[in-house]
């Protein structure tokens, strides 16, 4: 323990002393100066928009209402990509309105007769970087670290998502609101976007909010911005924005409440075990109500799931088991305040926990319905950020499946310019008649958030604790980290420490338990000014296991060279060395032939190449091969994604990993495939078909998942799901389901 103790003194006396340069003011850095048509420096400020109230306006892409022939001018907008030190060649302007009911957004975005638009589909919640659009950044509360986005490509597809930490989104949230687009004969088009004040997480009172808008031409492939962002960061970074000025302080709107039932029913077939056809039926919905205008309250009663895509097989030759993301929408709005604590590898809370239970009669991990839960999550005010939830899971005595009720409350305090401190508290209860030998799991943990106002540092310590029925030393999981970016190079330090017993795999997710972890990295960017490339890339990767004595188990060491080239394609090379201490048998083709020996240890070493060819182009593909030393043996594997677009319509896509793993006797050969056909295809803005083909000879199974959807209304849904598993060898049929949901958004 006494390592740990010291880590945790030496990291904070650390960033103690770092405290006075991460908060400097941007401002005080060498201002912007644009002198023809170059920028020699960035600035944050002054980026202002006056914001006055108007009538309710038509939203139907034309700009036509009087308001905005009176409104301020947002354009001189400023390239992020492939530069950051020119004006954009696409230029762009923005206005904005409001009235009692809806902030408006107008923009027009400059092209010319000659150019065509990249648009993948009519689909919602496309790629924003393959993708035309015109984007809207939205920080109500100045903080720069919270925000939403409310995106529209000239096909009048629309993408919305959440920030957090900054420039993290999660497009996966879905919300009420409006847009048009008209496109114009010189080849510039238009948009009006209607964001109902309702949908919209703000301080009252206030008549300032933070902003910027960005642009994407993806046929020229620029990225641009109305505040300039540096190429290292994306345009969604939150830390680079100018204010809306509204013309008088806002105040809140009506009563919000929306309720949102739903009706499902389902047709289900087991061939496996020949059992008939059953059929089920659900009724359950959620609520959200708006405690304040920055504070939401969402309850759910027997939530449904079955609409939600399913994940993306991968080939599993690890020793540890594989995240998945959270998709299910009740998790997703402000899931940072509950899902970002810890790092990636370390999570106390893991959401897709809640609604998974082990059928003792299949040995299987099964999904268990949730009955009902409450979620209080937002902003109290600038500083203060609140989350709370609560979560019961149903009961089934015949399959052994306990109920349990989790519990997490989350606080966060900002301080200093976009630092926060952040504490938790997690509690998976038993409510079940029978319980077993792990009544409760408890977790109480705090995390130290740290960014520079310019983002260029950013930081992170923790410590987490948890409290197990069966009391044991080593419950507990700590880290740090910091990381320096600037438009040239870029270096990481990490270091974790887990318990041993960090026993929490009910309620998180942690990869790894019992180690020290060192991880480092470092890379160098150079600019041609000359060229087809853009950008070359080197990285230099350190990362190493050691076990609570110190003694190394994993090593990982790679030298990168990547470039990016002006017309959106990439390739680079990797060369790579492992090492592999085994602390348990394991066979590494995860294939039930013989393991090695625990105490056996590897050295293996290889290499990578990839290539991306240019995305505009309707047929375009990316690949990777890597060869190396593999256990005894070797392993080669060539993976990658071909793609046709029929725009904008939709796409086509078969992705595919195949993996030829040679070991000498007495152990396994192994090869693998992975093929996945997909196809996207939007009929208007309204209906869309998703097919996706899952072929995995590791799991011996083909999944077919096949997805129409019909949103006859904003955020009203009518969902059919088809969904088949097959046997790989004849294409025997498993089991079968068609599942049939409609859902509708009532506001009141």
């Amino acid at each position: 323990m006494h390592h740990f103790y010291f880590s945790v003194f030496f990291t904070f006396c650390f960033y103690l002393f770092q405290i006075p340069v991460f908060s400097q003011d941007i401002s005080n850095q060498s201002k912007s100066i644009i002198n023809k048509q170059k920028i020699d420096s960035l600035s944050i400020s002054p980026y202002q928009l006056s914001v006055r109230k108007t009538a309710a306006i038509r939203v139907d892409g034309v700009l036509d209402e009087e308001i905005w022939q009176l409104s301020e001018i947002a354009t001189g907008f400023v390239q992020n990509f492939p530069t950051d030190t020119l004006l954009a060649i696409s230029q762009t302007e923005v206005r904005v309105a409001y009235d009692e009911n809806y902030l408006y957004v107008a923009a027009v975005c400059k092209g010319n007769p000659n150019q065509k638009y990249i648009v993948s589909s009519m689909k919602r919640d496309y790629d924003w970087t393959t993708n035309d659009n015109f984007s809207v950044n939205l920080n109500p509360f100045g903080d720069g670290l919270n925000g939403v986005y409310f995106t529209v490509s000239p096909v009048g597809a629309q993408l919305e998502g959440l920030i957090s930490e900054g420039d993290r989104d999660d497009s996966n949230w879905d919300n009420k609101w409006y847009s048009a687009v008209s496109n114009l004969p010189d080849g510039s088009w238009t948009c009006e976007i209607a964001i109902p004040f309702k949908t919209l997480r703000y301080p009252k009172d206030k008549s300032k909010w933070k902003v910027n808008f960005a642009r994407n031409d993806a046929f020229r492939n620029e990225f641009s911005a109305w505040v300039p962002v540096p190429i290292q960061f994306s345009t969604i970074s939150l830390a680079f924005a100018g204010e809306l000025i509204f013309d008088k302080k806002l105040e809140k709107v009506g009563s919000n409440i929306s309720i949102i039932p739903y009706l499902a029913g389902s047709l289900i077939k087991d061939n496996t075990n020949n059992l008939p056809y059953k059929t089920t039926g659900n009724i359950g919905g959620d609520a959200k109500i708006a405690v304040s205008p920055s504070l939401n309250l969402d309850l759910t009663i027997n939530p449904d799931f079955s609409q939600v895509e399913v994940d993306q097989q991968v080939t599993n030759l690890s020793r540890f088991e594989i995240f998945f993301p959270e998709k299910r929408q009740f998790f997703l709005e402000n899931s940072d305040l509950f899902a970002n604590f810890g790092f990636s590898k370390m999570r106390p809370f893991f959401s897709r926990r809640v609604g998974i239970a082990f059928d003792t009669t299949i040995n299987q991990n099964v999904q268990n319905p949730i009955l009902y839960g409450a979620r209080l999550s937002g902003k109290v005010n600038k500083d203060w950020r609140v989350g709370l939830l609560n979560m019961q899971t149903g009961q089934d005595e015949e399959k052994g499946i306990i109920g349990n009720n989790y519990t997490v409350a989350a606080f966060q305090r900002q301080i200093f310019s976009r630092s926060n401190i952040a504490a938790i508290f997690v509690n998976r209860q038993e409510t079940g008649n029978e319980t077993s030998d792990k009544p409760y799991t408890r977790m109480a943990g705090i995390d130290y958030n740290l960014q520079s106002k310019d983002s260029k540092w950013r930081g992170k310590i923790f410590y987490h604790h948890a409290f197990l029925p069966d009391e044991k030393d080593g419950t507990f999981a700590h880290a740090a980290y910091l990381a320096y970016n600037t438009r040239k190079f870029y270096a990481v330090w990490n270091h974790e420490l887990v318990g041993k017993n960090y026993n929490i795999n009910d309620i998180g997710y942690v990869l790894r338990k019992g180690l020290w972890r060192f991880e480092d990295w470092v890379g160098y960017n150079i600019y041609p000014k000359k060229g087809k490339i853009q950008k070359h890339n080197f990285h230099a990767y350190f990362n190493t296991y050691t076990d609570l004595n110190w003694k190394i188990t994993d090593r990982n060491l790679s030298f990168e060279y990547n470039a990016e080239l002006f017309n959106t394609s990439s390739f680079g090379a990797s060369f790579f060395n492992d090492y592999t201490y085994l602390f348990s048998s394991f066979d590494p083709t995860n294939s039930d032939g013989k393991q090695f020996e625990e105490g056996t240890e590897f050295t293996n070493t290889g290499g990578y190449i990839y290539l991306n060819t240019d995305s505009r182009k309707r047929f375009n593909f990316s690949t990777s091969t890597s060869y190396s030393t593999y256990f005894t043996g070797t392993r080669f594997n060539v993976d990658g994604t071909i793609r046709y677009r029929f725009q904008p319509y939709g796409q086509f896509a078969v992705s595919f990993d195949h993996n030829i793993i040679d070991l000498p006797e007495p152990y396994n050969d192994a090869t693998f495939w992975i093929i996945s056909p997909r196809l996207d295809m939007s009929f208007s803005r309204s209906l869309f078909l998703t097919t996706f083909l899952q072929y995995n000879t590791q799991a011996d199974n083909v999944n077919l998942n096949a997805r129409f959807q019909w949103r006859f209304k904003p955020v009203s849904d009518f969902f059919i799901v088809y969904s088949e598993n097959y046997l790989p060898e004849n294409f025997g049929s498993k089991n079968r389901a068609i599942v049939a949901k409609i859902s509708y958004w009532f506001n009141l």
